[in-house]
């Protein structure tokens, strides 16, 4: 069968698709363009039968056809970071058995020697494509469709596996709690190896028939002048993201002022998610824009699973109620519902859920309960919403949206040769949420600066995990056990 995703979007053959700097493209081109890299992929191969590809493209219609392109040769699409060091990339691209790379040709120099190291086959995207388009296969949407990496608490990032059939319940969740339709418009600032910028709004855009301005990096003063143009529908970031456009609007002139918070007013809907929304960050967010940001909440493996009202009363600090087709429990440590008003760890059920760790069956055994989800993240249920109250583990730290280990980064700081011990915390932020911070013995007769740190560490980590904040102590906090006592790690940050 064909992909519902590629049906309707023939639906919608001549409506825009995408619209970026260097123009607009229809459905009908995305349709083109991707069918043209699946037989390219393919390569006289009936199908890739899940074949892994990793690609690396930056926000755009490139990015776009390449992901419709693997997905309709029957291949699993491995979406890497524009702004990952060589060791992150390469740790994704061994680690998912990818056999194709695909890169831009602004990425060739960083992808092109893995490939090569590895004996993986390598394309541009400024490759010739093929003019005769192969018969493509027929796609069940039981397989395996995208892989994203996400940080647990056990060291590496784990390959989180979604199959067509998930992504689809996914977006029709969404579509549906908020009312999407082809006459839509909504502006992409969101990375887009991450769910929130590839399901939330892309997808769902592409689903729904509508348009996506895409720009290729973040940029507060485009956004705004995107926003000022007032024929946008939807809008969707984190946090930081409105803490940045809110410093924009205070430095624009009250004139200029004017115009930006008309242009917010004419949209239907702005969302915020990824990372717990500061109270005030809301309120003068509200001030500037009319808006009440709906929040949500989702991971990875889930895609979304609570979301506030879209017409009805949205509390601040609340992430509202289940989505449509999801259900959602509180439990306690043994795995017991919690009484009304009593805190507990989230567990979700819907076909949405993703399909498995990638390679490893253990852990994703380990996350389930009873076909239930087991999320790490408390919650409690008041005046009939649920708060997110923090997560279970407290080597999780959420900064800028990105979900990161601790325990990934400290193994990555113990190689630093001046570095003894380490102990990586999270420490409350009012713009990033939480900041990742290291408390750091030394070996003898060494020093060692925050900026010399910071330059090392992004050779070896994605820079949302390098940490913002050291503090040189003789010896770390240990409990009788012997075991690092985290809590105590961050009062010396407080």
């Amino acid at each position: 069968m064909n992909l519902p995703l590629i049906t309707r979007a023939q639906e919608h053959n001549q409506r825009t698709a995408i619209i970026t700097d260097v123009g607009a493209f229809t459905y009908e081109d995305l349709l083109n363009f991707s069918s043209q890299i699946a037989t390219s992929l393919l390569q006289n191969a009936a199908d890739l039968e899940e074949q892994r590809v990793a690609f690396l493209i930056p926000p755009g219609f490139e990015y776009v056809a390449t992901q419709w392109g693997i997905w309709r040769a029957g291949g699993v699409a491995v979406p890497l970071c524009t702004v990952h060091p060589r060791p992150e990339l390469e740790y994704v691209i061994i680690n998912s058995g990818a056999s194709i790379i695909i890169a831009h040709p602004n990425f060739e120099n960083i992808l092109r020697p893995i490939a090569t190291e590895h004996n993986l086959q390598f394309i541009l995207t400024s490759d010739a494509l093929p003019n005769n388009i192969a018969r493509l296969p027929e796609i069940e949407i039981t397989k395996r469709a995208l892989i994203l990496y996400t940080s647990g608490t056990t060291g590496k990032p784990k390959g989180v596996v979604t199959t067509h059939q998930n992504i689809q319940a996914q977006v029709t969740s969404l579509i549906t709690a908020w009312e999407w339709t082809s006459s839509d418009r909504i502006l992409h600032v969101l990375p887009l190896h991450h769910i929130h910028g590839i399901i939330n709004v892309l997808t769902c855009a592409l689903w729904a028939g509508a348009e996506c301005y895409m720009l290729s990096k973040f940029d507060s003063e485009l956004v705004w002048q995107r926003i000022c143009d007032g024929d946008l529908t939807l809008f969707m970031a984190v946090p930081t993201i409105y803490v940045k456009l809110i410093a924009a609007w205070e430095n624009a002139s009250s004139e200029r002022q004017q115009i930006m918070t008309a242009g917010c007013e004419k949209m239907r809907l702005m969302v915020s998610g990824s990372a717990a929304l500061p109270v005030q960050v809301l309120e003068k967010w509200q001030k500037i824009s009319g808006h009440f940001l709906l929040e949500r909440y989702g991971m990875t493996e889930i895609g979304m699973a609570l979301s506030n009202s879209l017409h009805g009363q949205r509390y601040s600090g609340y992430v509202g109620q289940p989505l449509p087709q999801v259900e959602v429990r509180l439990v306690d440590d043994n795995g017991k519902l919690v009484p009304p008003e009593t805190p507990g760890e989230i567990q979700v059920k819907s076909p949405g859920v993703f399909l498995e760790y990638w390679q490893n069956p253990q852990a994703t055994a380990k996350t389930f309960q009873d076909g239930w989800f087991c999320t790490g993240d408390l919650a409690v249920i008041e005046k009939g919403n649920y708060r997110i109250l923090g997560r279970m583990s407290v080597d999780i730290i959420k900064t800028g949206g990105y979900k990161v280990s601790a325990l990934e980064i400290e193994e990555v700081l113990r190689n630093h040769p001046d570095i003894q011990e380490c102990a990586v915390v999270s420490v409350a932020d009012s713009e990033w949420g939480e900041r990742v911070c290291a408390a750091l013995v030394l070996n003898p007769q060494r020093q060692l600066t925050l900026e010399s740190l910071r330059s090392w560490a992004k050779e070896q980590l994605a820079v949302y995990k390098v940490p913002s904040k050291i503090l040189i102590v003789a010896e770390l906090p240990r409990n009788a056990m012997g075991k690092v006592t985290k809590p105590t790690v961050v009062e010396l940050f407080c």
